[in-house]
């Protein structure tokens, strides 16, 4: 027996004649079966995997927010203690930003929280206060003030970023209750 170049084994004959356009043996292709299966297949990985991205996001969106609030509050108290100047910081829950001014209007700057990231409390909480804006001053030479924000992601994860007044540096924590 001879053996053809595409591995069929041959008995020495000539080859058989073309397949007609009836003869489904000798068709290639995919079937609607085959086709669904794999549609769904997909399908399933898509909806087992796309919680997981999502709250990956999220995660990441909160942790850029953190790092952007500690980064903002360095800038302010850096502010007030190297070039002196009088720093006026407000946390605003309804606008869902910062913003920072000096005294002498010669400096400003605005910060937005990402979206999905909110601010949900003002620390410390102050008895009466709303809680929905608050103006904190930051003195050239002087101590730094206790103060911070809590954020909250769309999944609820909460992370706290508050001025250690004794060492003047932002920290982050969890959550407080």
């Amino acid at each position: 027996m001879l053996t053809s170049s595409v591995g069929r084994i041959s008995d020495g004959a000539l080859p058989a004649a073309p397949a007609q356009a009836g003869d489904l043996r000798h068709q290639r292709g995919v079937t609607l079966v085959e086709l669904l299966v794999v549609v769904a297949i997909i399908s399933l990985m898509v909806g087992i995997s796309f919680p997981a991205i999502t709250s990956g996001i999220d995660s990441l969106r909160l942790n850029a927010a953190t790092n952007g609030v500690v980064s903002f509050f360095n800038i302010g108290l850096n502010r007030a203690e190297r070039r002196e100047q009088m720093i006026e910081i407000t946390i605003s829950k309804i606008g869902n930003s910062l913003s920072m001014r000096s005294a002498d209007a010669g400096f400003s700057r605005q910060m937005e929280m990402p979206e999905g990231v909110t601010i949900t409390r003002i620390l410390p909480e102050q008895p009466g206060d709303v809680g929905l804006s608050r103006t904190i001053l930051l003195y050239p030479g002087g101590a730094a003030p206790s103060f911070g924000v809590q954020l909250m992601n769309r999944r609820n994860v909460e992370r706290v970023v508050r001025v250690d007044p004794i060492t003047g540096v932002p920290v982050v924590n969890g959550v407080e209750r």
